[in-house]
């Protein structure tokens, strides 16, 4: 695959390659997937029922989330652009039976050139923060979704806290993400990935931030979008398909 004409970072790439073969065991440097799933799941699912919903997951690795949604009686699509990733995400669909998840090697972009306005949801968790060009794939994203339908984004903010907490605190002091998993020049304000949304076609409909708390060892949702956040969006029903 030529990866020069791609919005990809090989680096990215054979980062989560080489660790593909742990991501599904809940005590790995995945962990804190695993333990964010629920929540982010939880909210997804609290803002549009994703029962009988046809989903895409963009950037699914190792399917944690699409397998979740696929649970809730979704028709999910994950698409990756790292093989042996989405190689260990069709396994885990078949060991543990979950129906109605399938898996694919494309880009958001490429998808978005074939299948637009087919999709009732839309994810995009962790995975802006590891692209060259962030705003593409929210315009990806946002051609992929019906009119009317929603749109999901998590990552991390730029700013002196979240340099703290997510490289320095998770990668070094912590150990809760291995070395080097975050550059702190990818991270993204709130302010830049909501005007690359409003430019595509999406308002913005709810914002909310992630936080671990080192002493008990969770995660847990709350106002604070200083470090991790998620955000809600909506196509606007008039937009052009």
């Amino acid at each position: 695959m030529n990866t020069t004409a791609l919005n990809v970072d090989p680096a990215e790439l054979a980062k989560f390659s080489d660790l593909a073969h742990r991501w599904w065991d809940p005590e790995s440097e995945f962990r804190p997937l695993h333990q964010i799933n629920p929540l982010r799941l939880a909210w997804i699912d609290g803002l549009v029922p994703l029962s009988g919903q046809k989903v895409l997951d963009v950037g699914c690795g190792g399917g944690i989330l699409a397998d979740a949604m696929a649970r809730k009686g979704a028709q999910v699509l994950g698409i990756d652009l790292a093989t042996k990733s989405l190689k260990v995400a069709q396994l885990h669909a078949l060991e543990a039976e979950t129906a109605g998840v399938l898996y694919r090697e494309i880009s958001a972009e490429d998808l978005a050139a074939e299948q637009a306005a087919q999709y009732d949801v839309v994810t995009c968790m962790e995975m802006l923060e590891h692209v060259p060009d962030p705003a593409a794939v929210v315009k990806a994203c946002a051609d992929l979704v019906k009119p009317g339908g929603w749109v999901f984004f998590s990552t991390l903010n730029r700013n002196p806290k979240s340099f703290l907490f997510a490289i320095v605190g998770a990668e070094y002091i912590l150990n809760l993400l291995p070395k080097g998993t975050h550059e702190y020049a990818r991270m993204i304000k709130p302010a830049e990935l909501t005007h690359w949304a409003r430019t595509a076609g999406l308002d913005t409909h709810s914002m909310r931030g992630m936080e671990y708390n080192p002493f008990t060892q969770r995660y847990g949702m709350s106002q604070d979008t200083r470090v991790n956040y998620l955000v809600a969006m909506r196509k606007t029903e008039n937009a052009h398909v």
